[in-house]
């Protein structure tokens, strides 16, 4: 292998395309290897932990796991903090962004969509509303990232979480749920018009 290799599903979503954009962003020349899920079932067995992205970077063993990747890829080319304590801030907001769609886990095994509108308006009412709540205190204060002025591989993980939820496209949850939520907003919008991303965007259609 001579040069760096992320796998993921071939969606613009996260976990794979927060990882995607820290590779952009950083200037690395990878190879954007998108499966489909039926190629999934094959590659599965040969992945770290049977999950995915995997980042197969030249001379080392497979990394596996979110956090995992963008944490090396931000401190490798200055994209996440280097004081110990903020590094360890950045990485906890990044670990509280995966603690979200696991709340929302029991859910999506619900076969009665009575069922699943109750749970998922009870989730739009108050476990949503209290994870953004933690969020914003975490948040820097005059931004416009998530650590100040400077774009970092954490503000990838805000991006997606929130375009996520704005989207409408988790069923009984409205685009609206993050409106009490300023900061987060504030971080998605920065993201989004940061001139790499939005080229990342245009070469890609």
């Amino acid at each position: 292998m001579t040069k760096a290799r992320l796998t993921y599903f071939d969606a613009p979503v996260s976990r794979g395309e927060e990882c995607r954009l820290a590779l952009h962003l950083a200037g690395v020349d990878f190879e954007d290897h998108r499966l489909t899920r039926e190629q999934w079932a094959a590659v599965k067995p040969t992945t770290p932990f049977g999950s995915a992205p995997v980042l197969d970077w030249p001379g080392k063993p497979a990394l596996a796991q979110s956090n995992a990747i963008l944490t090396f890829v931000g401190r490798r080319y200055d994209l996440h903090p280097k004081d110990d304590f903020e590094a360890a801030r950045h990485e906890a907001m990044m670990g509280h962004v995966e603690d979200l769609p696991r709340g929302d886990h029991p859910t999506m095994r619900m076969t009665d969509e009575a069922e699943k509108k109750r749970a998922r308006e009870q989730l739009s009412a108050t476990y949503i509303p209290a994870w953004a709540a933690y969020a914003e205190r975490q948040i820097d204060a005059d931004g416009p990232f998530f650590g100040g002025a400077t774009v970092q591989v954490v503000d990838f993980k805000i991006l997606m979480i929130v375009r996520w939820l704005k989207s409408g496209a988790l069923d009984h949850v409205p685009g609206t749920v993050l409106d009490g939520a300023p900061r987060l907003h504030r971080v998605h919008d920065a993201v989004d018009a940061h001139p790499r991303v939005r080229d990342w965007y245009e070469k890609r259609g």
